[in-house]
């Protein structure tokens, strides 16, 4: 018997032998509804076509005459026209706030040119003069690799501060006004774990790197609760028209508070994990102490470390020195003793941690670390996380794999960085970067996610990166890059799902459809298991979390009440 159709075969025999089984709260039928149990392609004729649901919980998935039988004359019906159901995305790593702050900042992404970046930041100064000019998401590799600095943007921005980050956030290009707040000069010493850019004169480019960012970060007055809520409900509605049903906030204190009174406030309409600094995890282990973990809406207990910085700004540790910058291997962006006592700490509190590790010298130490961790404090279900595990070797993923260390990645990297990744690792370690299918092969547990506003959030065009492995043009890498590396597209999906809820422990809850799991779901425009469907051009008709209508595009779905 098919193990999809189970639970309404159960229902309806419940039903035939005269037991009382309450109406659905909606069904959905005439689709195609991908559970997500599996990493094996779809056969047509054999896939269940519809569900219920009740109480924000899967009742059945079958059949549409399986789950007509379930609807009673208050149950919505949604007519599906064919359409594909997906259990709901997951994005496991997000600076949510920073991400809906975004929104209304100034977008340097689509400058191509030095003339376009000066144009959009000189507009913005001239909407809003004396206040701090933040966001950008610049990239210096379409204007041939050349850094900004403060020269190009002083005589449009004046008295007007400006701190604008590269896309990985690890590099930002601040003004003269910025830096003068700050106080950083020619004299100003690199802050450990950071670099302050400087010209032959010694004078300061306006480039930070790292740690030195955080010199001109400090000086821009912290947002109000009203700028807040605010940067969460616009997030909120970014995500959800993306299908985006739960993320993983890796960020602060003060955003931890910001969700609980969303929450409290009857605002929260997506599922929110919050993860706050690792170095915090004293204050965290005595929060979860008094208050718990939260509730299936907002839950905390998680905490996040960082060991180096980026391969965009050559801060990301390595083991052997850039290929384009042989005088450097990489910074630490923290003293790996403290660090590392920091971890064990947190662990044997019984808190989960995840450790930001870009370069192969860093994702090595984490996994010693964690193994460390492990041996001192026995063992238990912990699920330790690497975030980003960008370039590995075959060791380090055979460890990760016996570990079961989480190699929480963002596939939309691809896009953004085949374009100089070569030039940056040499063929050997750019081989194996981002090496997702040799994770899943050697049974690495894979979670996905954007980093927004890093990347875009929007896991149509993860998967698009995961299956493909092409660039922003799919032309510099036509048959992909490192090829053999790309995931099936169940595979992909499943990255943004279940391996995702497992990651973050809610794997018995959600990540699937199955009958007592979370409602979450989405509707697709089109079917992305089609041959020849890119899952770029698809759209999200429907969002659902909890079994609640959270999206619905406009014109794109029929539902109704009664027969």
């Amino acid at each position: 018997m098919n193990s999809l159709r189970r639970p309404a075969l159960i229902l309806l025999l419940s039903l035939l032998a005269g037991c009382a089984v309450p109406a659905a709260d909606t069904v959905l039928l005439g689709g195609r509804v991908w559970t997500g149990t599996s990493d094996v392609y779809p056969v047509a004729g054999t896939e269940p076509t519809a569900l219920a649901i009740r109480a924000g919980k899967v009742v059945a998935v079958g059949s549409d005459a399986d789950i007509a039988r379930l609807a009673g004359p208050d149950t919505r019906r949604v007519a599906l026209n064919g359409r594909r159901v997906l259990p709901g995305f997951v994005d496991d790593h997000t600076h949510f706030v920073s991400g809906g702050l975004d929104i209304g900042e100034v977008q340097l992404r689509p400058a191509t040119t030095r003339e376009e970046f000066v144009r959009r930041i000189a507009e913005r100064a001239a909407q809003r003069p004396g206040q701090w000019i933040t966001g950008g998401n610049w990239d210096h590799e379409p204007w041939g690799g050349i850094l900004p600095s403060r020269d190009w943007i002083d005589g449009v921005t004046g008295d007007t501060p400006v701190l604008i980050s590269r896309l990985d956030g690890h590099m930002m290009l601040a003004n003269s006004r910025a830096l003068a707040l700050a106080g950083i000069t020619a004299k100003t010493p690199d802050p450990p774990g950071g670099i302050i850019d400087r010209d032959a004169r010694g004078e300061p480019t306006g480039i930070l790197k790292d740690k030195a960012i955080d010199l001109v970060f400090h000086q821009i007055p912290p947002l109000s609760q009203k700028a807040e809520d605010e940067a969460i409900d616009a997030g909120q509605a970014h995500v959800l028209a993306r299908g985006v049903t739960t993320v993983y906030d890796m960020d602060t204190w003060e955003t931890l508070a910001a969700f609980r009174r969303a929450h409290k406030d009857g605002r929260l309409k997506v599922r929110v994990h919050s993860a706050v600094p690792l170095e915090t995890w004293p204050r965290l282990a005595d929060y979860v102490a008094r208050n718990g973990r939260g509730d299936d809406w907002h839950s905390w207990g998680a905490l996040k470390g960082f060991t180096d910085g980026s391969l965009g700004a050559r801060t990301a540790l390595m083991n052997a020195p850039y290929s384009d910058q042989p005088d450097t291997v990489g910074i630490a962006q923290n003293d790996f003793a403290e660090l590392g006592a920091q971890i064990i700490a947190a662990d044997a509190a019984g808190l989960q941690v995840a450790v930001h590790a870009i370069g192969d010298r860093a994702v090595d130490w984490t996994i010693d670390t964690f193994i460390e961790a492990e041996r001192r404090n026995g063992a238990r279900d912990r699920r330790f996380r690497i975030e980003h595990a960008y370039v590995t070797s075959p060791a380090a993923v055979a460890r990760m794999a016996e570990h079961r260390i989480v190699a929480s990645l963002q596939p939309y990297f691809t896009d953004d960085e085949t374009r100089w990744l070569m030039n940056r690792l040499g063929p050997v370690r750019e081989a194996w970067t981002n090496c997702f299918q040799a994770l899943l092969a050697a049974g690495v547990p894979v979670a996905f996610g954007s980093d927004w506003p890093v990347t875009r959030v929007d896991p149509l065009w993860g998967i698009h990166s995961a299956t493909t492995r092409k660039d922003l043009a799919d032309s510099a890498t036509p048959s992909g890059w490192s090829a053999r590396q790309r995931m099936t597209l169940p595979q992909a999906i499943a990255a943004y799902t279940r391996g995702n809820a497992w990651a973050g422990s809610r794997d018995a809850r959600t990540g699937t459809l199955e009958a007592g799991k979370d409602a979450d779901l989405v509707v697709l425009s089109g079917d992305l298991f089609a041959e020849g469907t890119d899952t770029r051009e698809l759209q999200v008709d429907i969002t659902m979390v909890g079994g609640a209508l959270a999206y619905e595009r406009a014109g794109a779905t029929a539902t109704g009440s009664g027969h």
